[in-house]
């Protein structure tokens, strides 16, 4: 299978954030979450609803700025429609009378508004053939993309975040409504990437036992604080008891983790109405 060629990548961290906090009005949605994220790197961000996860995706994409702190992306201030970050949002059904093929949407990821002019229509042409094998889907890359399964749309997402080479791959809960079978396959693909092109991951889930097998760091966000490190030292009784300021039982169980006992985000956050 033909790859794309590769684009350089800065040294130093793909993502670097230092003592970064995001306010809404007076109270703050997380403070002081410093964290670097490697070429190839997967890391997990978690918490209840309402803790921030999609807000710091925000911040990461130059949608929204930081309160306090400092954020670099490939060893540059975040800004808007950066050709270093790919972005795959949460999975949403397209609607059926959608007149794009996939391939199409893939292509967006080349030449859309965020892209300026564009790429010459052959090369693109070229790209967007080469990341629909990459993640399987070359087989209905022609096809109505309001009428492909939920995990094959989600697999088209991947691709048009992935034509333009970014160094970075955001993924904000794209297992959502997807079967157990798709949820594999995705995660899977993402994995298989970073591996392949030294693709950093930040991967945003409500659940990490779908991304267990390929996590190398896990971001928890709760009340305002932040834990990082491997998933044995953040997924603890002990760390999310601290950090939850209540008992939260976490048991092992096989190749599973299971968590009870975290309080309701309205509860333990003050602002479950913000932006997530």
């Amino acid at each position: 299978m033909t790859s794309l060629p590769q684009t350089p990548v800065p040294a130093g961290p793909v993502l670097q954030m230092r003592s970064a906090t995001l306010r809404y009005g007076p109270r703050p949605l997380w403070t002081d979450v410093s964290v670097q994220v490697g070429q190839g790197e997967f890391l997990a961000v978690l918490g209840a609803n309402g803790s921030g996860k999609s807000s710091l995706l925000r911040v990461i994409l130059g949608l929204q700025p930081l309160t306090g702190g400092t954020l670099l992306v490939a060893g540059r201030p975040p800004r808007r429609g950066s050709d270093a970050i790919g972005y795959v949002p949460q999975q949403r059904r397209v609607d059926p009378l959608t007149p794009l093929r996939a391939r199409d949407v893939v292509r967006q990821g080349l030449d859309g508004h965020r892209w300026g002019i564009g790429r010459p229509r052959s090369a693109g042409r070229a790209r967007v053939d080469i990341v629909l094998d990459e993640v399987d889907a070359r087989a209905f890359g022609d096809a109505p993309v309001g009428l492909l399964s939920g995990g094959e749309q989600q697999r088209v997402r991947i691709a048009q975040a992935l034509v333009a080479d970014p160094a970075l791959l955001l993924c904000d809960e794209p297992l959502l409504s997807l079967d157990l079978n798709s949820q594999r396959t995705i995660t899977a693909l993402v994995d298989r990437r970073r591996r392949a092109r030294g693709t950093a991951v930040v991967f945003v889930t409500h659940e990490i036992n779908p991304v267990l097998p390929y996590v190398d760091r896990v971001l928890y966000l709760a009340g305002g604080r932040a834990r990082v490190g491997t998933v044995d030292e953040v997924l603890n009784s002990a760390t999310l008891s601290e950090l939850y300021g209540t008992p939260v039982d976490v048991i092992h169980s096989g190749d599973r983790i299971l968590v009870a006992g975290i309080p309701e985000a309205s509860e333990q956050t003050h602002h479950a109405d913000w932006p997530q």
